[in-house]
This record gives structure tokens, sequence and C-alpha cells, in this order.
């Protein structure tokens, strides 16, 4: 009976040059499978003094999934110190909140309470940004019409972290959906703001809905409006009620359907920007047919305009910052789609 070899990539992963862990670390990735076997020295890796290293070594730990999940535990709970950071965020990746441990959840929630302390504005950062604005500060109040539940603290950071991935999507095999969460900010300058994919005013299944949701909001504070804003001028679109009404609702974002969406008459920052470029006011804004060249120029234009709509009717949340005047504390809250469906997973920076 022979003893088998070790296997060659597993024995590098202690060699003392970064380059060859590296290297070791990303032939075990390549493979369909790195193996059980090369766990303790992968996990060993987690406070590797070069940090491509520990990264990698991490990304192949995660990929493992479940299977890892008793050691990072373990990790966790006994040390080494120096690991344990590493496999919370690894933990975190694999299956989210319900792999933590009650300690350690409330370790994060006792930084996140740290960390407020001196949190301050930062713009609202995805590359598809959809957001609701509501004249005031009731965020419990607007929480309750939107049928969002289980707020948390968040600072400014941790927010954006989870808009920026929940926007950007996931595979059909992740678990959770990006509907089901959304940034709910403290009043800003007057406003409080609603960011997440849910709150696309302008969704082929959820537009209507979303719709009957801002003139209830504005019905009861005066003003609510939804917006949405690519980033890589990808479009824009809005809608604004007042008083319990609809008074504007407008897409541009390249779709055969835009016009579909046309509602009310074109808001005066609309009529401006159109006599800016010399083009009639009003128009017909439901054909998108056969266009002219004036009628395209509008087109484009139209492509950015979110931003510049928001800032005169309510505030533009690529705008704020340290200096907007600011009142409560930011949550992340669940939609009924969160309810239903879950969350998706992930590590994000506090």
């Amino acid at each position: 009976m022979t003893d088998t070899p070790p296997d060659p990539c597993t024995a590098a992963l202690s060699h003392p040059d970064p380059a060859v862990r590296e290297q070791a670390v990303r032939a075990l990735r390549s493979r369909d499978a790195a193996g059980m076997d090369a766990l303790p020295a992968l996990l060993a890796l987690f406070g590797d003094p070069d940090g491509r290293v520990a990264c990698q070594a991490r990304t192949v730990v995660e990929e493992l999934g479940a299977r890892a999940v008793p050691a990072l535990q373990r990790i966790r709970r006994s040390g080494p110190g120096r690991l344990r950071s590493a496999a919370l965020t690894a933990l975190a990746e694999i299956g989210g909140e319900p792999l933590l441990s009650a300690r350690d959840m409330a370790a994060v929630e006792r930084l996140v309470r740290i960390k407020l302390t001196a949190d301050r504005p930062q713009p609202l950062n995805a590359c598809w940004l959809y957001w609701i604005a509501v004249a005031g500060g009731d965020q419990p109040g607007i929480m309750r019409v939107l049928g969002l539940t289980e707020p948390r603290p968040v600072t400014f950071e941790l927010g954006n972290a989870i808009l920026d991935a929940d926007v950007h999507g996931f595979g059909d095999d992740e678990p959770g959906s990006p509907l089901g969460r959304v940034f709910v900010t403290p009043e800003l300058d007057g406003w409080t703001l609603v960011a997440g994919a849910w709150c696309d005013p302008c969704d082929a299944e959820r537009g209507e809905e979303l719709r009957e949701r801002c003139i209830e909001l504005s019905a009861r504070y005066g003003r609510a409006q939804a917006y949405y804003f690519g980033a890589q001028n990808d479009g824009s679109a809005w809608l604004v009620a007042e008083n319990g009404t609809v008074v504007r609702r407008y897409q541009e974002a390249g779709d055969a359907d835009d016009g579909l969406w046309t509602l009310g008459e074109p808001l005066e920052y609309e009529r401006a920007r159109r006599a800016g470029l010399g083009l009639p006011v009003p128009w017909d804004d439901t054909v998108r047919e056969d266009l002219d060249d004036a009628e395209d120029e509008w087109r484009w234009e139209a492509f950015d305009l979110a931003r510049g709509i928001a800032a005169t009717l309510s505030i533009d949340p690529l705008a704020i910052g340290p200096h907007t005047p600011v009142r409560g504390t930011p949550m992340i809250a669940l939609t009924p789609v969160g309810v239903a469906e879950g969350v998706p997973r992930g590590a994000y920076a506090i």
C-alpha cells in the first residue's frame, strides 16, 4: 500500500514566495472544486501578509459554499484572531445573515451605531439609480405607506454599498431578490428619499403600483416624486405627484414603449430645456417612431434630465454631501418583495 502523494498546489500554498502562493490559489480555483483537503491551508491564507493572496484564498473558500461554513464558524468562535474578520466576510458572502451568530450580529450592529455618530450624508451612488422623494421627514409614516418593514440603521456608506450591489443584479441561481430592500434616508434638506431598484417609476410589472403609492404619499405629504437615472447615459424617468394627483410621468430610456408611460403636461423644466434647443413647445411626446433630427436631439437631451428635474422640484440625490442639512438616521428596510423572496447575500462596507 502506497501513500497518496501530496497535491502540489496544496503544498505550494505555504511557499515562502507570495507569487507562488498566489499562483497555487489560482490553480485551485481553476479546478471544478478546490477540494476540502486544501481548506485548512486556504483558511490560513486569510491572514496572508500579501493582500492579493488573502483575497484569492477567500474567494476560493467562498466558492466551496456550505462545505466551508463549519470551519469558518469555528474561526469566528475560537480564532485565531487574525483570521476572524475575513471569516466573517466569507460567511456573509456564502449565506448572509442566517450564517452569522447572535454574537456576530450584535457586533455588526454595535459597529454601525459607533459609525453613525460621525456619519454624514453622501451622494447616492449607483450605476442605475431609482428613488422616491417625499416632502418632509416622516420616515416611519413614509415607510408605512410604501409597505416597508424591518427597518435597520445603516451608515450612508453601507446604504450605498447595498444600493449599488442590488442594481447590478444577480444570477438566476442566487437567493433573494434585488428588489427586496431599499435605502431610506433621513430627512435631507426637507426631503426623505427611498432608493433602490424597487422604486422604478416605469417598471413593466410595478409601474402602476408605484404610481398609486406616489399618489397616496402626495395626498398625505403634499409632494411625492419617483425617478430613474442611468449614470452611463442609460436614460431618465420621472413621476411627479402633488396633493393626490399625478401631474407628470415621462420616460426616455431608448425603449420602444417609452411613450406609453407619458402622463400629464410637460413640466416647466422640460419646456425650458426644449426652448433652449429651439424645439417647439408643447409637443407630442407619445410618438417615438420616425423621429426627425430635432426630436432626436430632444431624446438625447431627455436621457439626462432626471437629475435636473429632481434638483428643481425636490433634491438631487447625487448632489447630497456633508453640507446637506440632515435630521434623523439612515435605514435599510425590506420591501414586500423582500418579505416574500428574501434579499441577496453579501458583505458590504459599513
